[in-house]
């Protein structure tokens, strides 16, 4: 007698489906030899137009310099403005490329620009470190830069704030931004009040018990601020 198959008798194993990692990269870095590299490492890359950063990757924004980049942006203090536009991200990058195929402190080097002496790199870089509180990490090159962005996009995933400025922000977006400018109140936080109450109207105007549903004891906190006389 032939057996019959009992397909309720085990669950069958899926082939699970692996998503390929992605990053958001600036719309003028396309023609960047790092585009490539990151290509072949099986990284989806999607251009946009960043205001802020050159890459953004899990949570991270990084801004990406050559080494003479880096010398001409210390120059004529573009790269300070950057360093200011970047604190906006809670984690962030300075990506200094290229360290192999050009010295950053070399005499020869300084001597084309401008007679800049090598000690005001090192400043400029302590600086960086110091004042502005920004990691710096030295590639050899566009390959090397690839490598530690697609490690940083392997990951686990963190969730990026929309509490950023320059950017034009739509309707729900705003909304967002908002709720986020209350203590301990993060982008899914923030999602979940306005999923549950639709308007900051009516999460505003929720009971203390309804809010600690999605708040906990930081719901005190939230009336307190909104109730507080200026």
């Amino acid at each position: 007698m032939k057996e019959i198959f009992n397909i309720f008798s085990r669950k069958r194993n899926r082939p699970k489906i692996i998503e390929r990692p992605r990053i958001i990269a600036d719309y003028r870095e396309k023609n960047s030899l790092l585009i490539p590299e990151l290509i072949s490492l099986g990284i989806d890359v999607e251009f946009q137009t960043l205001k802020v950063a050159d890459y953004l990757v899990k949570g991270v924004a990084i801004e990406r310099k050559t080494v003479s980049d880096f010398i001409s942006s210390m120059l004529n203090r573009r790269l300070l403005t950057q360093l200011e536009e970047i604190q906006q991200y809670e984690n962030k990058l300075l990506m200094i490329e290229g360290i192999d195929e050009q010295e950053l402190y070399s005499n020869n080097f300084s001597e084309e620009r401008m007679g800049l002496h090598p000690n005001s790199v090192r400043g400029f870089l302590l600086s960086i470190l110091l004042r502005y509180k920004v990691p710096i990490i030295f590639t050899k090159n566009s390959e090397d830069s690839a490598k530690f962005i697609s490690v940083l996009a392997k990951k686990e995933e963190k969730e990026m704030s929309m509490n950023v400025k320059k950017k034009s922000l739509n309707a729900k977006e705003q909304m967002q931004y908002i709720l986020e400018g209350f203590p301990g109140i993060g982008p899914k936080t923030s999602r979940k009040l306005l999923k549950k109450f639709r308007t900051i109207k009516e999460a505003i105007n929720a009971s203390e018990e309804e809010l600690k549903e999605i708040l906990g004891k930081k719901a005190q906190t939230f009336l307190k601020i909104i109730s507080d006389r200026y």
